[in-house]
């Protein structure tokens, strides 16, 4: 009996000194300098390991990390329409499998209500100054969130920036890790190809140029805390370059999705390349594991059901047609042979206009 307890006082004290020895070796352990990017093709995604973490998060008690909907918008049809789509969706999937889905609001960035403030949780902010966009509204996004971000008592601790042309297809996890924002890559957002007109803005005493990420606003879920830096930096960078001819000329209508990589770059805040984000029909043709549809590109097609993109097809969905009207219940189907990504959208459309009271009002 004697010998057992000596026996079991040994285990007690060996394991004790081997917790304490991890704790110690963890704590001291250095911080990871690199983010993931296009450049660093060696780094392992961390993503990777998210479904695994997921289950076991959800199999638990542990507390969810929410992630408030943010969508910006004029009061506009073209923009109030999407946004009513968007909305029907995102009540649909808050509650699905995974999803870490909060709240949702419409940043209206017209200064004045609408009627659809019972149906859409909105807030009202300012527009620029008049002139101050140079006939560029897009510049109304950052200052709509800079207003949002002031003074809107935003529960979640993480904000998922996102379009009215998006369409949600699945519930949603909080897909940001590590201080990381999670966002969609886009191919066209290139800083290297830019590095002499970024470095106005980026300057070398920063970093690399490749420490912005190709990437926009949207969609990405980001830490609320960090956004809230960020999108002081995010509005003046923006408002800095459309007055700037050279920079104005060679960012186009993607400029505000530069001020916003440059700006996160500035405070430090990498992003994970989450390219399951979304599609883009009609160049995407699966939904496969993607959250969102961006119905950004029309959609046009023969009646055998073959991609005429650049000529007015037969059959088309282009959210273009209705800029001044909402598109009607029960759109026509695309024909057989369409992919599965538009088939899925204009479904999802006929759904949401077919439950939405009053549409077309």
């Amino acid at each position: 009996m004697g010998c057992g307890n000596v026996f079991y006082t040994l285990i007690i004290t060996f394991s004790v000194a081997l917790i304490t020895y991890n704790i110690l070796i963890s704590a001291n352990a250095p911080l990871k300098q690199e983010l993931p990017g296009p450049s660093r093709t060696s780094i392992v995604d961390p993503i990777i390991k998210m479904p695994v973490e997921r289950s076991r998060r959800y199999g638990s008690t542990a507390k969810k990390r929410l992630f408030h909907t943010a969508v910006t918008a004029s009061d506009s049809v073209y923009n109030t329409w999407q946004c009513r789509v968007m909305y029907y969706w995102f009540k649909k999937l808050k509650n699905g499998p995974n999803s870490d889905m909060g709240g949702f609001t419409r940043i209206l960035h017209s200064g004045k209500p609408d009627k659809y403030m019972d149906e859409i949780p909105t807030f009202i902010a300012q527009p620029l100054p008049a002139g101050m966009d140079q006939g560029y509204i897009v510049l109304n996004r950052p200052w709509a969130f800079v207003q949002w971000l002031e003074k809107a008592d935003i529960k979640e601790d993480y904000i998922l920036m996102s379009e009215p042309d998006h369409i949600i297809v699945k519930p949603i996890p909080n897909l940001s890790k590590d201080g990381l924002g999670a966002a969609f890559p886009f191919f066209y957002i290139d800083p290297k190809k830019y590095e002499s007109v970024l470095r106005k803005y980026f300057p070398a005493e920063k970093g690399p140029i490749t420490n912005i990420d190709p990437v926009g606003n949207s969609p990405v879920i980001v830490g609320k805390e960090s956004l809230k830096k960020i999108a002081p930096t995010w509005m003046n960078v923006s408002l800095a370059m459309k007055k700037d001819p050279e920079t104005d000329k060679a960012f186009g209508w993607v400029l505000e999705m530069y001020a916003y990589a440059v700006s996160s770059a500035l405070h430090g805040v990498g992003n994970i390349l989450y390219k399951d984000f979304m599609i883009q029909p009609p160049w995407d043709t699966e939904i496969g594991n993607k959250f969102i549809i961006h119905y950004t590109y029309g959609c046009d097609y023969d009646l055998k059901g073959r991609l005429t993109y650049g000529k007015i097809g037969e059959w088309r969905f282009d959210k273009r047609s209705f800029d001044t009207v909402a598109p009607p219940r029960n759109l026509p189907l695309p024909p057989p042979g369409v992919p599965q990504s538009v088939v899925t959208l204009v479904k999802m459309v006929n759904e949401a206009t077919s439950n939405i009271p009053n549409w077309g009002s």
